[in-house]
């Protein structure tokens, strides 16, 4: 996919997510979003091509190797969708607050430089399966993204291997940011990456006290004098 599927499900006026991006650095880089849109579920994204290959996992990556997470292969998001936290506003595709739940680089197991990785990565993914390793600060160690044979909607599932990383206990507990250190409930309540329609409408927003008493000031009368009869 390219990005004209997810500009076309975006208008950028509205919302402060990313538009485009370059890819910069050696390594391949990932990011994980939790997302509490009309379902709470966590965006799952590899840098592939200059874009973000991305999947949708509605219960969240596991560390547990007999973990089979459902992962539904969404539109490729611009690579500057990275470093992306904050609020998308109601009326918008994908309306909901967002958070960095984790971020780092990925590397194809077979090793290699980023273009040799990446070429490698991308074969995989054109074959349905893909095998990496995560440096991440909550994910580290090896997964895998199968397709799955004869389903509809691009469905893939996300899997722990096991290794000395893997581990039974709840890696989704861990609630919090790795940039704002935030939950989504703090980012929700505290976050100012929100979009209005102007820049009137946000100072107003933001200010709807000073805005009633606008509403509520009695214009001043002024007398004027009497004409003179001569």
């Amino acid at each position: 996919m390219a990005l004209t599927l997810y500009k076309k499900k975006r208008s950028f006026k509205d919302t402060p997510e990313p538009v485009g991006g370059k890819a910069s650095g050696t390594g391949l880089r990932f990011v994980i979003q939790k997302h509490d849109a009309t379902r709470l579920h966590y965006d799952f994204r590899l840098e592939m091509e200059g874009v973000l290959k991305s999947w949708a996992v509605p219960k969240g990556p596991s560390l547990n190797p007999e973990d089979k997470r459902l992962a539904m292969m969404v539109e490729d998001h611009p690579y500057d969708y990275r470093t992306f936290e904050g609020i998308i506003p109601e009326g918008n595709y994908g309306a909901g607050t967002v958070i960095v739940w984790d971020e780092g680089t990925y590397e194809a197991l077979e090793g290699g430089n980023k273009k040799e990785q990446e070429k490698t990565l991308l074969q995989q993914l054109k074959k349905g399966s893909l095998k990496f390793k995560m440096n991440g600060k909550k994910l580290k160690g090896e997964f895998a993204l199968v397709k799955l044979k004869n389903a509809e909607n691009n469905a893939w599932l996300l899997i722990k291997h096991r290794d000395k990383y893997a581990k039974e206990s709840d890696i989704t507990k861990k609630d919090k940011s790795v940039v704002s250190g935030k939950t989504i409930q703090a980012i929700e309540k505290t976050s100012k990456n929100i979009w209005g329609s102007s820049p009137r409408k946000n100072l107003l927003q933001k200010n709807p006290v000073s805005n009633e008493l606008k509403k509520k000031r009695p214009r001043a009368k002024v007398k004027r004098p009497r004409s003179q009869k001569l």
